[in-house]
């Protein structure tokens, strides 16, 4: 079963969901994509925010204010503070990663666009992310959306993800694959 822009109907999918057609009938998008975009970086950068996210033992009460205050701090929109205190209210907080990818899948289907996964040792500049822009672009003939995380393990390289298609250039995927040649 499908939704809107191809996003399974999971359940981080039907969230995601909800979210897009709420953002979409309020113009207001590109705000909650730049709102989540923060919840994001928050997410990776700061291991207290994810322990408040993916803790079983918070209530529903104590989550809900949690994301509330560091909603006010990453300094998201008012939709999107409401739908982090709803995820809370329903114990769906650990759910976020997936609601975020879902919804930044549907925002870029809704531009026309192509969204790719992108996972990189190191944090890519401006530069490096609008070349890589313009790289998959020519690859696939549409515009492309990144969906940006970092991953140190890789050592260096990139991994693309585009729909099925992967791309692998990552250190840690050439050595593995040498190491397996040289076993014999």
């Amino acid at each position: 079963m499908e939704t809107s822009g191809g996003i399974q109907a999971s359940l981080s999918g039907r969230y995601a969901t909800a979210l897009f057609e709420l953002a979409r009938d309020g113009k207001a998008i590109d705000a909650v994509e730049a709102s989540l975009g923060r919840v994001r970086a928050a997410l990776d950068q700061s291991a207290d925010f994810a322990a408040l996210t993916t803790n079983p033992l918070l209530s529903r009460i104590n989550a809900g204010k949690g994301v509330a205050a560091a909603a006010d701090v990453i300094d998201v929109d008012d939709t999107t503070k409401k739908f982090l205190g709803v995820l809370a209210q329903n114990r769906r907080l650990a759910e976020l990663p997936a609601i975020i990818r879902s919804f930044r899948a549907l925002a870029a289907n809704h531009r026309g666009e192509t969204t790719a996964e992108v996972v990189s040792a190191h944090p890519l500049t401006d530069d490096q992310v609008d070349a890589l822009k313009d790289q998959l672009r020519a690859r696939i003939g549409r515009d492309v959306s990144v969906d940006l995380s970092v991953d140190p393990s890789l050592l260096g390289g990139l991994v693309v993800k585009i729909g099925s298609q992967m791309i692998d250039s990552s250190i840690k995927t050439r050595l593995n694959t040498l190491a397996h040649a040289m076993k014999g």
